[in-house]
């Protein structure tokens, strides 16, 4: 019994973690359906092509350069040198602003008064345009991200803690700091959201774009503004992931369990995007250490989505979501 509780102590921590994670990719959902109502499936592809973009300018690896190659018959694949990670964070910062700018002049300013669907199936588009574009331009081949987050396990709770029963229980290293960084970059959303002019002008535009105009606030300023928030967010997610698992195109899939977290906290509530992630993280893992040996196992990766479907049955707005009632 002790030692099952020990145990379950573990995979409760571990499931809180993970939970801390989801929430920062839903949050990236969040911030743009709230400021414009749009969906942006591209969010998980984001996180991917940030964290490509990271390890090319870390590597010093020159961009297309398979393309270049092939049309001119040359060998040049890396520039010579190493950027410091901290100047390769601020340098991708910048490729994911420039594609704010870009994404929001180039598609989103043409479809305005356009219905959520189109807009639905243009990010589905820029989805897959930003993962063959960052195929082509840093190549396929699974990655090696080190930032310098520590490594390796933990002894989080020594024998001596509980020598009584002379158990202990581990927990990742990477894991406990991906938990603190996503921690206190969600918790500074919530203050800029909240407390600074340029997040009340977001809140603005989300209540009411009309309204928004008829004071003065600039539409595009914070389409651009949010889509570049979503751009950190997703640096910060592709960071985390691909330390953890390497930067490779399986991690745009972590999307997906975004979304039973948006289900769950409500589309347009950053504290739903909070409690919706922990909710997840932490049923999941629980579920697993207590029924998946029962069932067969892997029920990490359905779990999500069947209590996703129990709140679109009975709460489909979510926990935070508002009701819409509609007078017909």
């Amino acid at each position: 019994m002790p030692e099952q509780l020990i145990w379950g102590t573990e995979v409760f921590l571990n499931g809180l973690m993970a939970g801390v994670l989801y929430a920062l990719v839903a949050l990236g959902f969040v911030l743009i359906y709230k400021a414009s109502g749009i969906f942006n499936y591209a969010q998980g592809v984001m996180a991917l092509f940030a964290a490509l973009t990271l390890v090319g300018i870390m590597e010093g690896q020159v961009p297309f350069s398979h393309l270049i190659n092939a049309v001119f018959g040359t060998e040049v694949h890396h520039f010579g040198w190493h950027v410091p990670a901290l100047l390769a964070i601020l340098l991708t910062m910048v490729v994911m602003v420039v594609l704010a700018w870009a994404v929001n002049t180039l598609i989103f300013r043409h479809l305005v008064n356009q219905e959520p669907i189109i807009l639905f199936m243009a990010t589905i588009g820029l989805a897959y345009f930003l993962e063959g574009f960052g195929d082509i331009m840093w190549g396929s081949d699974i990655k090696k991200l080190d930032v310098g987050l520590p490594q390796g396990i933990n002894l989080a709770i020594d024998d001596f803690t509980f020598n009584i029963f002379d158990y202990g229980f581990f927990i990742d290293n990477l894991d406990l700091v991906a938990t603190a960084i996503a921690a206190a970059l969600v918790f500074s959303l919530i203050v800029f959201a909240q407390y600074t002019k340029q997040g009340r002008a977001m809140r603005a535009v989300a209540d009411d774009h009309q309204a928004a105009l008829s004071v003065g606030i600039s539409l595009n300023f914070i389409w651009v503004m949010v889509w570049s928030l979503a751009g950190f967010v997703a640096l910060v997610a592709g960071i985390m992931w691909g330390t953890k698992s390497g930067v490779q195109f399986s991690l745009s899939l972590i999307a997906l369990k975004a979304l039973p977290v948006l289900m769950l906290g409500g589309f347009t509530s950053i504290p739903g995007a909070i409690v919706g992630g922990l909710l997840i993280g932490v049923g999941e893992k629980l579920f697993e250490f207590a029924i998946g040996s029962m069932i067969g196992g892997a029920t990490e990766n359905w779990f999500a989505y069947v209590l996703a479907l129990l709140f679109l049955v009975f709460r489909p707005q979510g926990l935070f979501g508002e009701k819409i009632i509609e007078r017909v």
